[in-house]
């Protein structure tokens, strides 16, 4: 039997109504070459500052997409080390080809998700491959894209000129002193734009393991002494400064929740003492990250770096999973949270300044049309944040364009956001935004609420003139 092809519809995720796909496929057609800006995601700034040719179909495409990994760990029971996870291990050939059938074989699992999307047009549009992926085919397919990424034009620099990115921003530990970021600002060779992200997440939660010995290495680095919750804000200063000076636009925050009250300068001094001793509890743990939160948001008003938010997080729900592979493996759940008390204290102080930008991600998108939406559409500074993790599939960008738009219009979004460790996946997943936000606009103009002028201008825009403005590229 001859194996099925692959060959991905041209109007996929278009609407099934004639008059309305027509419309979308216009629209689409707009935006659809238009450059990738991606200005939140994890691709190591080594891949491109070495230009490191990539060893393998497995290491590439599946052991860095969590995504992947936990459907096909959840749905067909597949253990997460026959995958190469965690990343970075060391594979041999006949396990990552392994790694590579499982993800054939267990093919049906990822049907009708942005993951069977996003593979598809990886291995069809990114490496030539014409079959569709099963039992029979997995070797074959592994071998046409060992073949690819053999060759020159597939190292990681030609590919991010092929996906004519525009800007790509990875994340940063607070204390990296970015000579990566540096080589490939001072290499004659190179022409494309990496900028580093500023996330200090774990240098803001005092009740953590391992918190002193961080922000001990923070006053280290900065040059700063740290003793003092003046000195920690001042080393938090220095180097968001550094960053900056290195091309970052934007720090990265993620907590259990989104409060962010100001404790009293003496509470504050109280507590911070404590925690350097290592005898704070959770919840005075919990009442110094948010005040020290609420400090970011003051340093950002000052040295105008993007502050984007993603709360509503349980982090390594499967110890098991943690404690064998560690973070970023596909155990990471949603959970409730809520945002309108929560943020007031910055939003109140800070939201209407001209010099402060926040952009506010989740995983909870019950929030968007009661919280989010209604806070954008007021707060000068506050955006909405594109779907992001669990919600970045169709249907769900779908529903948040539908829920933010009415409350915030289209000029208080962020854009689309990849989150992506998946490089290769990067024009995949813009793909995917470009088009549905085409199928959305399309609605509007096939039900006579837009002119098609206005819906072409909105189209182009989400693409480029929105993320460059939020983002402050």
């Amino acid at each position: 039997m001859s194996p099925k092809p692959l060959n991905p519809h041209p109007d996929r995720l278009f609407p099934a109504d004639p008059k309305t796909r027509d419309i979308t496929r216009e629209l689409y057609e707009a935006v659809k070459d238009l450059p990738i800006i991606s200005p939140h995601g994890h691709v190591p700034v080594e891949w491109l500052a070495d230009d490191i040719p990539f060893s393998d179909p497995t290491s590439l495409l599946l052991t860095p997409d969590h995504y992947t990994n936990r459907m096909l760990h959840g749905a067909a029971g597949v253990e997460l080390s026959e995958l190469g996870v965690p990343v970075g291990s060391d594979m041999t050939p006949d396990q990552s080809r392994n790694a590579f059938r499982l993800l054939c074989e267990n093919w049906k699992y990822l049907r009708g998700t942005p993951v069977q999307f996003w593979f598809e047009s990886e291995f069809h549009d990114v490496f030539g491959v014409k079959v569709r992926p099963s039992a029979e085919t997995a070797d074959q397919i592994y071998d046409q894209i060992q073949e690819c990424i053999d060759q020159p034009e597939y190292r990681p620099r030609a590919l991010y000129k092929r996906f004519n990115i525009e800007a790509l921003a990875t994340t940063d530990d607070p204390c990296d002193d970015l000579a990566k970021h540096q080589q490939l600002v001072d290499d004659p060779d190179w022409d494309g734009r990496v900028i580093p992200t500023f996330r200090p997440d774990a240098y803001l939660e005092p009740a953590r393991a391992g918190w002193v010995a961080l922000t001990n290495k923070l006053g280290e680095v900065a040059g700063v002494d740290v003793s003092t919750y003046a000195g920690n804000v001042e080393a938090m200063r220095v180097r968001r400064q550094y960053f900056k000076d290195h091309g970052a636009v934007s720090t990265d925050h993620s907590h259990a929740d989104a409060r962010c009250e100001r404790l009293s300068d003496e509470e504050a001094e109280r507590l911070y003492q404590s925690a350097l001793k290592g005898n704070i509890s959770t919840a005075e743990g919990n009442a110094l990250r948010r005040h020290m939160v609420n400090d970011q948001a003051r340093m950002a008003v000052d040295d105008g770096l993007v502050m984007t938010l993603h709360p509503a997080v349980v982090r390594n729900h499967d110890p098991y999973a943690f404690e064998k592979y560690g973070a970023d493996v596909g155990g990471d759940v949603p959970h409730a949270v809520e945002f309108s008390r929560a943020l007031q204290p910055i939003l109140s102080e800070y939201g209407n300044h001209e010099n402060f930008q926040m952009v506010v991600f989740t995983m909870d998108e019950t929030t968007y049309s009661r919280e989010l939406a209604p806070l954008a559409g007021y707060y000068r500074g506050l955006y909405v944040g594109a779907p992001w993790w669990f919600i970045d599939e169709t249907d769900a960008i779908m529903r948040y364009r539908r829920a933010v738009t009415g409350y915030a219009g289209f000029y208080k979004t962020s854009g689309f956001i990849d989150d992506t460790r998946a490089f290769c996946s990067i024009p995949a997943r813009h793909d995917v935004s470009r088009r549905v936000d085409s199928a959305f606009l399309g609605s509007l103009v096939a039900e006579h609420r837009l002119q098609m002028g206005e819906a072409l201008e909105t189209a182009i825009d989400l693409v480029t003139t929105q993320p460059r403005k939020v983002f402050k590229l």
